[in-house]
C-alpha cells in the first residue's frame, strides 16, 4: 500500500472513530422512532402521580453523569460479587425513581427490543421531568451506551455533598469541565424536590446566614435529634414548579442546604451576581440551565461498540 492510500485509510478510520463518539438528536429516528414519545408518556404519568418524581428522575441523571460519565451505572443493582453505586453515601436512602425507570425500559423494550440504552432513558427522562413540572425543554443528544460496571468509590467522592463550601463546590464542578456560571445554573435544579432533615439540620440550628423565620419554620419537622428522614422542600416557595424561585430564595437567605446558600453571600461572593441575575430573569436561568444540561449529558459517554444496551437497567446482559 502506498503512502497516499495509507493516509486515506487512516483518515477514514479517524473519521469513523470521531463519528461514533458523537451523540446526535436523531440517533433513534430509524431504529426506534417511538422511543421519545414512549419515554415521555411514562414520565408524564409518573410525575402526575407524584410531582416529587420529576425531581428524582432529574437527580438520577445528575448522579449518573457525575460518576464516570452518563453511562447508566447508577442503575445497576448489587450482586453477590458486584457492588454498584446505590449504597454510596450520596445515593443510599436518597436517590429514588428506579421503579419508574424500570417501567420506562419495559415500555421501550416492547416497542423496539435491545435498541434504547438505559443511559439515554435517564437523559430523556430528566428533560421530560423538567417539562412536566412547567420548566423549559431542550434537545437531548442521544446515542449513549450502558456501562457494564459501576464505581462505589467514585460515587462517594465525585457527587457534591450538601455540606460543601463554595470553593469545594466549584472544584467539584470544574473537575467535570463546568464553569462557575454553569455550576450555578445546574444548581437551579433544586427549584424542585425535597431534602432529608439530616442534610439541612446543621444549617437551621447552627448557621447565621439564614432567614430566622425560615429556620424556625423548619425545626418543627426537623428536630435537633431524630427525624433524619423527614423532608422539606428545597424550594420553599414552589417546590413542584420548575421556575427561578430557588434563586430568589437564596437572595433572601432561604437556601435549604448549606451548599445552596454558599452560592449567595449577600452581594460580595463570586457567584452572587449570577444568582441575582437568575432571580430577576427566569428566561436567563432557563437558557443557561438547558445549555448546561446538554453539556452534562455528554460527560464521558460510551458510544459505538463501547459498553452495551442493557435489556434490564438493573443488571448487565
Amino acid at each position: 500500500m502506498n503512502s497516499l492510500a495509507w493516509s486515506l485509510v487512516c483518515l477514514m478510520m479517524l473519521s469513523v472513530g470521531t463519528a461514533s463518539a458523537q451523540l446526535t438528536s436523531t440517533f433513534y429516528s430509524s431504529t426506534c422512532p417511538n422511543a421519545l414519545s414512549t419515554i415521555k408518556s411514562a414520565v408524564t404519568t409518573a410525575v402526575s402521580k407524584e410531582a416529587r418524581m420529576g425531581a428524582s428522575l432529574l437527580r438520577l441523571h445528575f448522579h449518573d453523569c457525575f460518576v464516570n460519565g452518563c453511562d447508566g451505572s447508577i442503575l445497576l443493582d448489587d450482586t453477590a460479587n458486584f457492588t454498584g453505586e446505590k449504597t454510596a453515601g450520596p445515593n443510599l436512602n436518597s436517590v429514588r425513581g428506579f421503579d419508574v425507570v424500570d417501567t420506562i425500559k419495559t415500555n421501550v423494550e416492547k416497542v423496539c427490543p435491545g435498541v434504547v440504552s438505559c443511559a439515554d432513558i435517564l437523559a430523556v427522562a430528566a428533560r421530560d421531568s423538567v417539562v412536566a413540572l412547567g420548566g423549559p425543554t431542550w434537545t437531548v443528544q442521544l446515542g449513549r451506551r450502558d456501562a457494564t460496571t459501576a464505581s462505589l468509590s467514585a460515587a462517594n467522592t465525585n457527587i457534591p455533598a450538601p455540606t460543601l463550601n463554595l470553593t469545594a463546590l466549584t472544584t467539584a464542578f470544574t473537575s467535570k469541565g463546568f464553569t462557575a456560571k454553569q455550576m450555578v445554573a445546574l444548581s437551579g435544579a433544586h427549584t424542585i424536590g425535597l431534602a432529608r432533615c439530616t442534610t439541612f439540620r446543621n444549617r437551621i440550628y447552627n448557621e447565621t446566614n439564614i432567614n430566622s423565620a425560615f429556620a424556625t419554620s423548619l425545626k418543627g419537622n426537623c428536630p435537633s435529634s431524630g427525624g433524619d428522614n423527614n423532608t422539606a422542600p428545597l424550594d420553599t416557595t414552589s417546590s413542584t414548579k420548575f421556575d427561578n424561585a430557588y434563586f430568589t430564595n437564596l437572595v433572601g437567605n432561604k437556601g435549604l442546604l448549606h451548599s445552596d446558600q454558599q452560592l449567595y453571600s449577600g452581594g460580595s461572593g463570586s457567584t452572587d451576581s449570577q444568582v441575582a441575575s437568575y432571580s430577576s430573569s427566569q428566561s436567563t436561568f432557563y437558557s443557561d440551565f438547558t445549555a448546561a444540561m446538554v453539556k452534562m449529558g455528554g460527560l464521558s459517554v460510551l458510544t459505538g461498540s463501547s459498553g452495551q444496551v442493557r435489556t434490564n437497567c438493573r443488571k448487565t446482559n
